[in-house]
């Protein structure tokens, strides 16, 4: 049945089979055929533990299906097959062999009963990753993911470290609630936090994100870090510094989105901005906080992939990734049916009513109020208008309208993007909408039962006022909300000079030290490899020495070796070794 095997299986066993098939028909069909099987595996798998085999003294648990775990695996499937949607088009089926991996190993982690099996997918997830940064094949995305699984083989050190102090001390591996006080857990939440791309540990996704492919990037946003969610709300619910680091998170990302100019990497700093309310969520620790932040990931995924997937669409079809090269130049025109699926994405980050975003970001902004929590409130509400500002004002006037600063024409290239892309778009767009307007629908599936209600009239006229003041606040100021062309400096900057400190270390003074000191071993080696074809050299020169000669040294050891000169009688051999058994014998005998 259908239901014994492990999601994982199904999709590397799918991606096993695209380089076998020929025909790019039954490709295509295959990477939509792979989430469809995944999804009906789903359906019927009831909660419980599955496939555990015994390894060592270990028990490996590779299916552990609960609420918690399956709201997660539905929306990741949900998302492998809207993405390979978007990417059915390209013919370089190597990225849809890494994105299959990418997709399975996710699964993997979440349905790990053990740090074990969550290690080892949580490397292949990062291994499968990088190729839909390398396959753009240009110097930036070779550069971009070169750092990236530095940065992820880093944190997966880290990781396992922590998992073998675990085990180690505490004689289990299995994957559960963790003690924070401990050092194994500090060392395992680290590794988590990484993948959650928590400041100062983030700079990685604002670095490869925008440089992978256009379609490799839909992939990217919607995986790691909600990954990383997950595992945090399944180890280290309640942990007070996460209420702390997710606030500022929420913060940290909207503050830099308002200095970048390129479009995905202004989307990749909301990634950040976002997943701070889920880790503030995993940080409050409560049933609704934890609802909140399941179900806000749920969301984050569905319209953050209709974000990056239209501003690949705008990518793919002009060539270009900058708001300087691409406002005012009426793109509107071109492209009306992207413009009008990117704004459901964009009212959904924004938590505009009626879309996903509400439904999901109120819940976790309402447990802060509940745990009296003011501050962490206020953040969160903050970074809220920030997403409005930038997401859903100022990067679509950005791309699509925008004031002409010079004598800007139209792209002529400008049209709409292939059918596939933008029935992906819809599809996501679509799901934002229904889950938006019908809540119900997420709201049975997370892991607690809700009683919260969104709609609430009170709820609605204040998130409504809030976007109304910031619309206006944006229309005030709209001719200073452009694009500028200008590089912002991250915490990545720190690794990076250091990276080129190591490198100049090595080019100049490492290399002259190894210079010199292959130079004096040489001479060496010269002298060493002379004097093994004159083994008597030195005590010719120390004979002639005590007589009072004076012999050349490189006369001598220059001087071709003749054995005749140094043969000694075999009569003196057979003396010395019958006077020193003699003596032997007349010490034994005493």
């Amino acid at each position: 049945m259908i239901n014994i095997v492990p999601p994982v299986f199904i999709y590397i066993a799918g991606a096993l089979l695209i380089p076998l098939i020929r025909s790019r028909v039954l490709k295509q069909a295959l990477v939509l055929l792979i989430p469809a099987i995944a999804f009906l595996n789903l359906l019927n798998m009831p909660h419980g533990t599955y496939w555990t085999f015994q390894f060592l003294d270990y028990e490996l648990i590779l299916g552990r299906v609960d609420k918690l775990s399956m709201v997660f695996a539905y929306v990741f499937v949900i998302m492998s097959f809207i993405g390979m949607v978007y990417a059915i088009h390209i013919k370089e089926y190597g990225q849809h062999v890494a994105a299959l991996i990418y997709v399975g190993s996710t699964l993997g982690v979440v349905f790990a009963g053990d740090m074990f099996t969550l290690f080892v997918f949580w490397e292949i997830m990062a291994i499968s990753s990088v190729f839909l940064v390398f396959y753009r094949k240009t110097k930036r995305s070779l550069d971009a993911g070169f750092r990236y699984i530095l940065v992820h083989l880093f944190g997966g050190c880290i990781l396992l470290g922590g998992i073998v102090i675990h085990a180690v001390t505490t004689g289990s591996i299995a994957f559960e609630l963790f003690d924070f006080g401990t050092l194994a857990a500090k060392f395992i939440l680290f590794g988590f936090l990484l993948n959650a791309a928590v400041p100062p540990l983030h700079a990685w996704l604002a670095d490869a994100y925008p440089e992978g492919t256009i379609t490799g990037s839909v992939f990217l946003t919607a995986f790691t870090t909600k990954s990383a969610v997950y595992v945090l709300l399944r180890g280290f619910p309640g942990v007070e510094l996460l209420v702390w680091l997710g606030a500022i998170m929420a913060l940290y990302g909207v503050v830099y989105a308002v200095l970048e100019n390129d479009i995905r990497r202004l989307l990749a700093y909301h990634i950040v901005s976002q997943v701070g309310y889920m880790i503030c969520g995993v940080g409050l620790g409560s049933e609704m906080a934890i609802n909140g932040a399941a179900a806000h990931a749920f969301c984050h995924i569905l319209y953050k992939s209709v974000l990056f997937m239209g501003m690949g669409a705008v990518i793919y079809v002009t060539g270009r990734s900058k708001m300087t090269d691409l406002q005012g130049r009426s793109l509107y025109k071109k492209m009306p049916i992207t413009l009008a699926l990117y704004m459901v994405g964009a009212f959904s980050i924004s938590a505009v009513p009626l879309f996903n975003g509400f439904v999901s970001k109120t819940m976790v902004v309402a447990a802060a109020g509940y745990l009296n929590r003011p501050a962490i409130e206020l953040m969160l509400h903050l970074a809220s208008i920030g997403t409005f500002l930038h997401t859903g004002l100022k990067l679509p006037w950005g791309v699509w309208f925008g004031l002409k600063k010079g004598d800007e024409e139209e792209i002529e290239e400008a049209k709409e993007p292939p059918f596939n892309m933008l029935l992906a778009m819809g599809i996501a767009a679509g799901l934002c909408t229904l889950t938006g307007i019908y809540p119900k629908i997420l709201y049975d599936i997370l892991p607690y039962p809700v009683d919260f209600h969104p709609y609430a009239v009170g709820s609605v006229v204040a998130m409504l006022q809030m976007l109304v003041l910031t619309l206006a606040a944006f229309w005030l100021y709209i001719d200073k909300l452009g694009g500028e062309p200008k590089i912002s400096i991250d915490t990545d900057w720190f690794y990076r000079i250091f990276g080129r400190g190591a490198l100049w270390f090595c080019n100049r003074p490492l290399n002259a030290i190894r210079t010199m000191g292959q130079a004096v071993l040489s001479k060496n080696v010269v002298f060493v490899g002379k004097l093994s074809k004159h083994p008597y050299i030195l005590i010719e020169m120390a004979w002639s020495s005590i007589q009072g000669k004076r012999i050349s040294y490189q006369e001598l050891i220059e001087r071709p070796y003749n054995e005749n000169s140094y043969r000694i009688p075999v009569g003196l051999g057979a003396c010395a070794a019958l006077i020193f058994l003699f003596l032997y014998g007349l010490i034994y005998m005493a």
